[in-house]
């Protein structure tokens, strides 16, 4: 059984064999440390084995952000970029030099909302609490919420073993730039 609070209301979702957080086939989790998404600075994604999987690397003077993710090798394996002149947040990811999605913020006055153009994607939960998932259809594929470790709080990435794991993580790093960028914008009014 899992259980979320989601904005003050609690699911619970029984679920058969060969479920995990929702994903139907357990796949690779990921974790995050708190507060290290950044425009400017290098940090690190671990993996379930708390070693470095990939490197994120912010690039700040630049038109429009950007953060380049690299695997423990140190290739690029995929790039997010800001559109700059946006009403709304607007993301782009590429591997290689292919764009495989879009993040894009939607206008609501309720609640923050997300699309994810490419593999068609559906995002909804608690994004700035970071307890949120992304939808296939009508099939969840990407569980994350925050996790305690002994590195610190962190968030973990529960990603279904059918979904670009790469393409998972630089949705998810949108989609806090997004936030942190309304976060930022309503500071400064």
């Amino acid at each position: 059984m899992w259980t979320s609070e989601v904005e003050n209301t609690h699911v619970f979702i029984i679920q058969p064999k060969k479920v995990y957080n929702g994903i139907k086939e357990k796949g690779m989790k990921l974790y995050i440390k708190q507060k290290v998404f950044s425009w400017k600075d290098k940090f690190f994604v671990k993996s379930e084995d708390n070693s470095d999987k990939y490197t994120v690397e912010g690039e700040f003077f630049s038109i429009g952000k950007k953060l380049h993710i690299k695997d423990s090798n140190g290739n690029e394996v995929a790039l997010i970029h800001q559109k700059v002149m946006s009403l709304m947040p607007r993301y782009f990811v590429y591997q290689g030099d292919q764009e495989v999605a879009e993040i894009v913020k939607k206008f609501t006055f309720i609640k923050q909302a997300y699309v994810v153009n490419g593999p068609n994607w559906k995002v909804e939960g608690n994004f700035t609490a970071h307890m949120y998932r992304v939808f296939d259809d009508d099939n969840p594929i990407i569980n994350i919420e925050k996790a305690f470790f002994s590195w610190g709080d962190s968030y973990v990435l529960d990603i279904d073993a059918s979904v670009n794991e790469v393409l998972a993580l630089a949705v998810v790093l949108a989609i806090d730039a997004a936030n942190q960028q309304a976060s930022n914008a309503r500071k400064s009014d």
